[in-house]
């Protein structure tokens, strides 16, 4: 679902990403973790076509995102970090009209956006406009208008930060239910605990460089360590 050939990304005399070589199989969890400015953040942007790489390339179900962004776009969703918003419309509407764009059905829309609104206590706010949500109401909103465009592949960048508990456990048992449906979730988290209980595989990211990829017992025995936090620590240094 997920591959990335050479994938480079330079900003000057920065090297952000280096040579990415990875593969993520449809259906599959994937943890993408790393410090602060490893370099994260950006392979998500050029796998989701937002950034152009500077060599090298990625297939995303077999399109090619540096000849072919917009069917990659048309298949894919991505919830950044830090959500931005049109702040002029209400809740509702942004959801109608992210669902609008990708072409989903109106009536399954609104049914899974009402049932995603209930989920995520987001009712009462719906009807209000955007600019007066919280960034934790913020970051459910883009969740759930990621979660009724239906894309094949998910994109996410620190999904849970600035949720309460309820509803990042909400968002946990979302992604895995698609990943049991056959979708492919890309995420990146400092919250190691998600980590270890949701991913099938983790990648290690350090200085633009992938440095490590595996199931949680095959970093356990490259690192001899059996504690996930250990074994970032020890692996990024």
């Amino acid at each position: 679902m997920i591959r990335a050939i050479e994938l480079t990304k330079r900003y000057g005399d920065v090297l952000a990403v280096d040579r990415l070589n990875l593969e993520v199989k449809g259906g599959e969890v994937f943890g993408f973790l790393g410090p602060n400015g490893a370099g994260k953040t950006t392979t998500i942007n050029m796998l989701a076509c937002l950034i152009r790489p500077t060599s090298g390339t990625a297939l995303i179900c077999g399109y090619d995102i540096g000849k072919e962004p917009r069917k990659v776009k048309a298949i894919t969703g991505l919830m950044p970090e830090t959500p931005r918003l049109y702040e002029t419309l209400t809740g509702r509407q942004f959801v109608e009209f992210v669902s609008s764009l990708y072409g989903v059905d109106e009536k399954e829309a609104s049914r899974k956006m009402e049932e995603l609104f209930e989920m995520f206590e987001l009712t009462d706010a719906a009807d209000e406009l955007i600019k007066s949500y919280s960034h934790g109401m913020r970051k459910k909103l883009l969740f759930i208008s990621l979660i009724v465009q239906n894309p094949r592949v998910l994109f996410l960048d620190e999904p849970t930060s600035g949720m309460d508990p309820r509803a990042a456990r909400n968002v946990k048992e979302i992604l895995s239910k698609l990943a049991r449906e056959g979708r492919t979730i890309f995420m990146t988290t400092h919250i190691l605990e998600i980590a270890e209980r949701m991913c099938d595989r983790i990648g290690i990211i350090d200085k633009g460089r992938l440095i490590a990829v595996g199931t949680l017992d095959e970093l356990r025995e490259l690192a001899q360590e059996a504690d996930l936090e250990e074994i970032f620590l020890k692996l990024t240094g």
